[in-house]
């Protein structure tokens, strides 16, 4: 926010409302929840606990986590795997971890399904691509009524989120072949007493319901009803900057997004006496200023660096509460015998200052 060409520092502005995420729990229309960000900046504890908020408010919620190096499984301290398990001490949670990088690992498929993953594999990043829309395919048959996707760093995730289009682009032009060499493969077929399982038909009948399948998805995909995508960053250079080329990929995609969760923010909690909080602290300030600037109508919600690690689901559900209340740092757990043992601190930098002062100006006298 600039007002007479000075920025306000907008996020320490008490009469600006503080960004929560209540939003997407009141948003019963979201179908798709993506998480991302710049790796390192807390995307699992995020989702995690997005998950645990949503859990509260839906029939049946679903964590995926589509980052190779996986994390879910340490934020629950549970085991996850390619299929859905639910969560200790949930009914309605559930999580996953795949990878849609990798391909079929069961090997030696037959039929149509091999010569349809050959011919696929020829169309250059298809193969995620069809990984991707063969992991929701089994996803959407499970009727969750929200999924959250805990995604792999900024690079990853966008390459992910072009799937669908990468998808649509593959299937057009492996039809495009088949309409310049059908005739060649259907007297192959023929000739050499193929059946009918390894046909033209087949084939065809494969790509048509593959495609629609990711038409479906793309519409979904853009449907600021139905899927929405929460950055999540933390006040340094590097962070804005990955944030603000996310948010323009997103809007380059169709794709909504109006939540920043703005992690590991240092308070001003009582007297810091080290240089070193000082300078991050005043470092945080800057770049939270920049990103009330540049996202003046996201709900941006701050979450304050703690003392120990959110892992299990116990210190989860506790750090859920930050994210429906904007965090007060409390300035009253001192004791009487603190403050005053800081305000006696004090009183002695300010004499040894006024001491120094003094020398530097008699030093000037004498010149």
């Amino acid at each position: 926010m600039i007002n007479g060409g000075k920025v306000l520092m907008a996020w320490n502005n008490p009469d600006l409302p503080e960004g929560t995420v209540r939003n997407l729990m009141e948003q019963d229309t979201l179908k798709w929840v993506f998480v991302g960000g710049k790796g390192g900046v807390g995307k699992t504890t995020c989702s995690s606990v997005l998950g645990i908020l949503l859990s509260q408010v839906r029939s049946s919620v679903l964590i995926i986590s589509t980052d190779p190096a996986h994390n879910l499984s340490d934020a629950f301290q549970q085991r996850f795997a390619k299929t859905p398990t639910v969560v200790n001490g949930f009914t309605n949670l559930y999580a996953m971890e795949v990878d849609p990088s990798i391909e079929n690992e069961e090997g030696g498929s037959e039929g149509v399904d091999g010569f349809f993953s050959d011919l696929a594999n020829a169309v250059p990043g298809i193969d995620e691509a069809m990984s991707f829309a063969e992991m929701l395919k089994l996803v959407r048959t499970m009727d969750y009524s929200v999924i959250v996707f805990d995604t792999a760093p900024t690079g990853h995730t966008l390459r992910l989120l072009q799937f669908p289009s990468t998808l649509e682009k593959g299937l057009a032009k492996i039809m495009s072949l088949k309409s310049k060499f059908g005739g060649v493969l259907s007297q192959m077929t023929r000739v050499f007493g193929v059946d009918d399982e390894f046909g033209e038909d087949a084939i065809l009948g494969k790509l048509e319901a593959m495609r629609d399948i990711i038409e479906q998805v793309n519409r979904q995909f853009k449907d600021p009803d139905m899927t929405t995508f929460v950055c999540v960053c933390i006040p340094e250079f590097l962070s804005l900057y990955e944030t603000e080329r996310l948010v323009q990929e997103l809007t380059r995609f169709e794709i909504d997004t109006h939540n920043i969760i703005i992690n590991q923010v240092l308070y001003d909690v009582e007297v810091v006496e080290s240089q070193l909080l000082k300078a991050r602290m005043r470092m945080q300030q800057k770049y939270l200023d920049q990103f009330y600037t540049l996202y003046d109508d996201f709900n941006i919600t701050k979450l304050p660096l703690l003392p120990q690690e959110v892992c299990g689901v116990e210190a989860l559900k506790e750090f859920k509460y930050r994210f429906l209340t904007p965090y007060r740092p409390s300035r009253a757990r001192c004791s009487a015998e603190e403050m005053e043992s800081g305000i006696t601190k004090l009183k002695e930098q300010l004499k040894d200052a006024e001491a120094d002062y003094e020398k530097i100006r008699k030093g000037k006298g004498q010149v």
